[in-house]
């Protein structure tokens, strides 16, 4: 079986780039830097689904992501999580929150609705993360 992203991620996401075993994409949402990873691999819903090796390598990912976007975006706190409640392919978000954001110190799913990026701020942080990653 060949990998397919779901439909929701990709209404929901614009596509940044690849790991070695994760797809990187970013939340069409401007209100948080929210970047999403998601295994390319078939048919997965959770994590222990992966082998010893691929659950290193997406740790490792993970890690990676998340202290780039800390630095990157000066988080005061990073959200790492695998819901799957609303998507049930494994996909792992991960969310740069601020003291000073609208949801803060609540979880953001489901508080507001999605304030999506324009064109040209697209653009840009695709560009700064992509630099950033070094893609």
């Amino acid at each position: 079986m060949t990998f397919q992203l779901h439909p929701r991620l990709e209404q929901d996401c614009i596509a940044i780039g690849r790991f070695e075993l994760c797809r990187l994409l970013m939340m069409n949402d401007s209100r948080y830097p929210w970047f999403i990873l998601v295994p390319e691999r078939a048919d997965l819903q959770e994590i222990y689904q992966l082998s010893k090796v691929e659950r290193e390598l997406l740790t490792e990912e993970s890690s990676y992501l998340a202290e780039n976007l800390a630095v990157l975006y000066k988080a005061d706190k990073m959200n790492i999580a695998a819901i799957g409640n609303m998507v049930p392919q494994l996909h792992i978000h991960h969310i740069v929150r601020y003291r000073t954001d609208k949801a803060w110190p609540a979880p953001v799913w489901g508080k507001f609705d999605a304030v999506p990026y324009t064109e040209s701020q697209i653009a840009d942080n695709v560009t700064l993360i992509r630099d950033q990653l070094r893609f």
